[in-house]
């Protein structure tokens, strides 16, 4: 058991170091190129390999020009739990807000936040931090958790009225 935990915890840290170096380059980033969107996906979105119409939907939007859209069904397809909460600019600088519970005040959700001076970089920098909350090992495991069986209990349900 302990030898489980230890490789969970090297994983989960390869995992960390994974996506720290991602945001690095997106935040270093001062386009959003096709490689780059390449590199994001090959590390950080492991669905959108196995989902192949909807992943060569996302492609065809890049190769059109419609990062912001396409960034955004990204989202859709790897984090279905995560929307979109705020999408803002001020001061020239794009925020990006993740939400899994955007009904909710602010203050009772999580939320994965990111800003950058170029929109579609801002959204793939918010999937990435929601990736950090969501970590890959759970959507690849299932989302399923191991319960033990509880003893049954026989209730009567005759009505002696």
């Amino acid at each position: 058991m302990e030898r489980r935990a230890a490789m969970l915890n090297h994983e989960t840290l390869r995992e960390e170091t994974r996506l720290e170096a991602l945001e690095e380059r997106l935040r270093s980033a001062r386009t959003l190129t096709p490689d780059l969107v390449g590199k994001v996906t090959a590390e950080a979105c492991p669905r959108l390999a196995a989902l192949g119409t909807k992943a060569s939907a996302v492609w065809r939007m890049i190769e059109a020009g419609a990062l912001s859209d396409a960034m955004l069904t990204l989202i859709e397809i790897e984090l279905p739990q995560w929307k979109p909460r705020r999408l803002v600019c001020e001061d020239g600088e794009w925020y990006c807000s993740l939400s899994k519970q955007p009904w909710l005040p602010v203050g009772f959700d999580e939320t994965a936040e990111a800003s950058h001076g170029i929109f579609p970089i801002a959204i793939l920098m918010a999937l990435i931090e929601a990736r950090r909350r969501a970590p890959m090992r759970a959507a690849a495991t299932g989302s399923v958790p191991n319960v033990r069986s509880a003893e049954i209990y026989a209730v009567p349900c005759d009505n002696f009225a």
